[in-house]
């Protein structure tokens, strides 16, 4: 997928007005998820997103992956994007099933382990792809 075709998604899921509000919410989304996940995991999800998408995931490079649920993860969104916590769930849905279009069913499998249950939801799954 290339990067405009990927936040041409993002922002048809997300019924963002525009290009630049759908990237703001992927960036912001992106972000919060590289922390989330191990550094080692971040690389190997960033190697599989187009344009500088990736460069969002590792942007912080080696550092201690935070360990937090998806109430937390919904306000780190928010802080990022000005939400509130309901549409931070919006956006970070709009991402991230548009992530898992993206990269093979290994690599959001790796994701998904990596993250509580309550989490896969967001990337449109019940649980881990097939």
């Amino acid at each position: 997928m290339r990067h405009d075709e990927f936040l041409a998604r993002v922002r048809e899921r997300g019924e963002y007005r525009d290009q630049e509000e759908a990237a703001h919410i992927t960036r912001a989304v992106l972000e919060v998820l590289g922390h989330r996940i191990t550094p080692g995991e971040a690389a190997d999800l960033a190697a599989q997103l187009p344009g500088d998408l990736g460069d969002v995931l590792t942007a912080d490079g080696d550092r201690p992956t935070d360990r937090f649920g998806i109430e937390e993860f919904y306000r780190r969104v928010g802080e990022r994007t000005g939400a509130r916590p309901r549409t931070a769930q919006w956006d970070a849905s709009a991402v991230l099933s548009t992530l898992a279009d993206a990269v093979s069913g290994g690599e959001l499998n790796q994701i998904i382990s990596q993250l509580p249950s309550s989490f896969a939801v967001l990337f449109g799954k019940a649980d881990l792809a097939d």
